[in-house]
This record gives C-alpha cells, structure tokens and sequence, in this order.
C-alpha cells in the first residue's frame, strides 16, 4: 500500500465547480454540504473550507417559521441566496427553486431560475422530482444554468405523501427511483440529492450514475452528505430525525448568553467602567 498522503481536490481548488465536484466523485473523497440563509453563517462555513452551500427552501421553516417548505416564496429565495453569496469565496452555492415555481411550467421554471442568477448570483438550482419535471430540467439546462436533481423524500410534495417517512422501500418505487437517477445525469444534471431512501438503493444509485450524489438520511455509501445548519449545529431543537448528528448545543448556548446578559442590565452590572465612554 502507497504511504504517500491522500491529497484531497478541493483543497487545492482555488474554487469549487461542478468540474471540481466530478473530480471529488472520481477520486473517492466525499462531498461535505450544509445549508445556509444569510451572510455571516455563509462566511462561516465558506472560512470552514465546505464544498457546497445548498440555500434551501428549509428556509420556510427555520428561518420563517412555517410547517412546511411550500410558503417560502421566489423573491424570499433570492433575497437570502443573495445574502449567501456576498459571504462566500470558495464554495459552490447551490439555490432551491421553491415550490409553484417549475412544477409543470418550463418557461416559468426558466424564468425563476434565470432571476435567481442574475438577482442573487447564484452558482447552480436545485429542483425536486424526476421525469414529471424533465421538461423544466432540460429547458434550464439549455439555458447553461447547472441544475442539482432532487429524488426520494421531496418536501414541496408532502401533502401528496402525506408523510416524511423514508421513500422509495417498496421494489416498484425503488426501481422508478433509479430510472429518474439515470435520467437526471443523461439530461446533463451535475449532481443529485437523494433524501430519506434505504442506504442499500442510495448506495445503487452512487455506483449507477457518473454524477455525484449527495445524501440526507440515504447511507454512508453515496459522495457526499448535506444536512440543515440550523439541526447540526443544534439551534433548532424540535427536530430529531434518526439521519441528524447534532455537532453542537447552540439553543442552550444562545439561551443561558442572553440570560445572563438580562441579569447584568438588571443589576446594573453591564456597562461597567470599561465599557463606557
């Protein structure tokens, strides 16, 4: 065995591209992905070295507050996607178009992707589905806009599931999965997420298709993994699926800084001398 050092692709990236994220999937290293909504948290993540930042619709409901994705509008997306860009210098953005803005509409699917491009700068878009919205994919894609597929749990579809339990179990459901993987990188997507689907398949559609797949409660055996800040970091605590590792406790952190900020006003303890002019 060579004892020479494992010299990872993005780390000698001046810039992460698709051309970049092809490179890391031949090479075996992982894809590492996190959500992000603002400057300071893209900053943040883009300093950290992360390869992609995906500005989600999960927006709607950690940002906004909303029970599911469906709220979150296209000015909303832009404005925090435009956010995201102005801090980052590395990193790729990837940008969800949010629900009601592609399903069974090309021309509206381009339009909204052309404005998330030039209004906020983004790298590449992000929709969910397979062959019920390859129309839209290849309408965006002849405009040289990248696009990242999105296949098993799809959010923006959950009043049709009904459910945010794992997809794509049953035979039938898996083998219509990986046709819409296949068609996803015959179309020319230069990524894919898979969501929530037993890590058995994520691992079939990783070995099936050229184009990286990133996964979210898909297995250890796809290129990469994306998980919402907000959950890692342990902000939100009301969310605990069984695919989330909490990184850090930041709700009690926030909490007992701000409690102790209040005593200090009351007691007057803050500003002291040296805070004060």
């Amino acid at each position: 065995m060579s004892t020479q050092l494992f010299k990872p692709v993005s780390g000698h990236a001046k810039k992460i591209t698709t051309h970049v994220l092809y490179e890391m999937k031949r090479k075996g290293e992982k894809i590492a992905m996190l959500t992000a909504y603002d400057f300071t948290m893209a900053r943040i993540l883009d300093d950290a070295d992360i390869d992609l930042i995906l500005v989600g619709d999960s927006a709607s409901n950690v940002m906004a507050g909303h029970e599911t994705t469906l709220p979150i509008t296209l000015d909303h997306m832009i404005y925090h996607a435009a956010s995201v860009v102005r801090g980052i210098k590395n990193c790729l953005v990837v940008v969800d178009l949010p629900f009601g803005t592609y399903q069974g509409n090309s021309k509206n699917a381009l339009e909204s992707s052309i404005r998330i491009m030039k209004e906020a700068g983004g790298h590449s878009i992000k929709l969910e589905g397979g062959e019920e919205i390859r129309e839209s994919i290849e309408r965006i894609l002849s405009a040289g806009i990248p696009v990242m597929g999105h296949l098993g749990l799809t959010p923006q579809s959950i009043y049709k599931f009904g459910t945010y339990s794992v997809r794509a179990k049953e035979e039938d459901e898996a083998e219509q999965l990986i046709k819409d993987a296949k068609m996803l990188e015959e179309v020319g997507c230069f990524a894919m997420v898979l969501e929530k689907v037993p890590a058995h398949l994520a691992k079939k559609v990783a070995e099936t298709v050229s184009i990286p797949v990133i996964g979210i409660g898909a297995g250890p055996d796809v290129d990469g993994q994306v998980l919402v800040l907000h959950d890692m970091l342990g902000l939100n605590v009301d969310f605990s699926p069984r695919f989330l590792r909490r990184y850090n406790n930041f709700y009690e952190q926030m909490h007992n800084s701000v409690t102790n900020y209040i005593k200090d006003v009351k007691t007057n303890d803050f500003p002291n001398e040296k805070e004060s002019y």
